[in-house]
């Protein structure tokens, strides 16, 4: 069982892994396998949610952790950290309405909002990993 201290790394993980489904989605739907594409997105759809949950436990317990980093690195972490948190917030409401747009099975309209929102939501999660890395790694 993880500690407190281990939800970093736990974190980065579910972030990768919510990417690698993101982008294995992609590629099945792109193939014409809506079955596939389906599972592999509700795959990437936990893995964010475990990661939002996770995130949530360790920064109630911790609080907010300092970026120490001085010089150029500085401005290119929080760069990074303000697009990520800007647009990790609004992709919420457009990953709620994408799915249910999906399981209606309007895809004329789920398509027109998930092309938009894949670069994003992969954006989002691979800057979460970079983030964990800065933070942590460096």
């Amino acid at each position: 069982m993880p500690t407190i201290s281990d939800l970093p790394t736990v974190n980065a993980i579910l972030n990768a892994s919510s990417f690698v489904f993101l982008l294995l989605g992609f590629i099945m739907i792109k193939k014409g396998n809506r079955r596939v594409h389906q599972f592999f997105m509700l795959t990437a759809l936990i893995f964010s949610l475990l990661f939002l949950t996770s995130y949530l436990i360790y920064h109630a317990r911790v609080g907010s952790v300092r970026f120490t980093g001085q010089g150029t690195i500085r401005l290119v972490y929080f760069t990074i950290l303000i697009s990520h948190t800007i647009l990790a917030v609004v992709i919420v409401p457009l990953v709620i309405i994408t799915l249910r747009r999906a399981l209606k099975k309007t895809f004329t309209r789920h398509k027109k909002i998930a092309r938009w929102l894949l670069p994003v939501w992969m954006y989002v999660s691979v800057t979460g990993v970079i983030i964990y890395l800065m933070l942590y790694q460096l």
